[in-house]
């Protein structure tokens, strides 16, 4: 009997991570999604001015925020931060200057692609949200429309 037990025990458990691997999976955000939610962000600067939609882009409880992503605002005249959910203290940081963990200056990569492109992807590293480590990210850079400003979102790879 004790063995029959341990069985369904064993048996339980490896379903039960079966499924939360599973769910992670699940949580991981797509670049679909990251054009979707920056253009979203655009058209919410669009219709109720930059500064608001900073406000809901700033908020990391807000609809900015999903999954492993969220949208942040780049200023492409200053070269500095607008929103950041995730860390805050980037907001109005000049960022033309910061190199990732292999030596890229992705920040001048992103400024060019949405002044020259209005938009495109840049990949570098940086870390997950509530990690110290860098990660793999591409990040989809979309230029508001008559504004010197970009929206942003990226994924893990």
């Amino acid at each position: 009997m004790k063995k029959v037990f341990s069985v369904m025990l064993a048996l339980t458990v490896g379903i039960m991570f079966c499924f939360a691997g599973a769910g992670l999976a699940l949580e991981k955000a797509t670049k679909d999604e990251c054009v979707a939610k920056a253009k979203a962000a655009a058209e919410l600067a669009r219709k109720s001015g930059l500064d608001a939609a900073l406000e809901k882009i700033g908020d990391k409880n807000g609809p900015f925020v999903w999954k492993d992503s969220y949208v942040f605002c780049i200023d492409l005249k200053q070269a500095t931060v607008l929103a950041h959910p995730i860390k805050p203290k980037l907001r109005g940081k000049k960022l033309i200057g910061i190199k990732d963990s292999n030596g890229k200056m992705f920040f001048v990569e992103m400024v060019n692609t949405a002044k020259n492109q209005g938009q495109g992807w840049v990949s570098y590293m940086w870390p997950r949200p509530g990690e110290k480590k860098p990660s793999a990210k591409v990040t989809y850079i979309y230029r508001i429309p008559g504004v010197d400003a970009a929206m942003c979102a990226g994924v893990y790879e």
